[in-house]
């Protein structure tokens, strides 16, 4: 009996000019990290035993993990594309756009449609590749959006669409 799982689904390649900026930074602060880390993994060594060396171990794991991440970074900045500009139509949702959605309830909630490697949920930043992301992108004013959802369907309706962060 084998592990094997299949490769998840390749993702999108679109990202915002700060969050290809907070990526390279994310990179260039991995290799400072790199440099200390192994550092404190050559002193560890230099200790003696390794098998019972528990400096030793930890650096070792997260120096993969640095590595890890390091190889990731390197791969993916290459591929994204960077989209800093609204598109041709502004009354339809595609990339970057921030959409105000209105439930069954009357509740509203603004996402902005954002690439999957800068997401947030704490600023409402949703991946393109999401599920609402997808039931969004190509969507106007006033259109009704179904989600799927693992709790069962959501209903909404497009109430706003704006490319340009509305500052208080």
């Amino acid at each position: 009996m084998t592990r094997f799982s299949p490769p998840q689904p390749k993702s999108s390649a679109y990202i915002t000019k700060p969050g290809y900026a907070t990526l390279n930074q994310e990179l260039k602060n991995l290799w400072v990290t790199r440099r200390e880390v192994t550092a404190a993994l050559a002193a560890a060594a230099a200790e003696g035993d390794r098998s019972e060396n528990a400096e030793y171990i930890y650096r070792k794991k997260q120096l993969r993990e640095i590595d890890r991440r390091i190889r990731y970074l390197q791969k993916r900045l290459d591929e994204l594309i960077i989209v800093d500009k609204p598109p041709d139509n502004p009354l339809q949702v595609f990339f970057g756009a921030w959409v105000e959605l209105e439930n069954e309830e009357g509740q509203r909630v603004t996402y902005r449609i954002v690439g999957p490697d800068e997401f947030c949920v704490e600023k409402r930043w949703i991946s393109m590749d999401s599920p609402v992301g997808r039931a969004l992108m190509r969507k106007k004013l006033e259109d009704a959006v179904t989600v799927q959802r693992p709790a069962g369907q959501a209903h909404y309706v497009i109430t706003g669409i704006r490319y340009t962060e509305e500052h208080s």
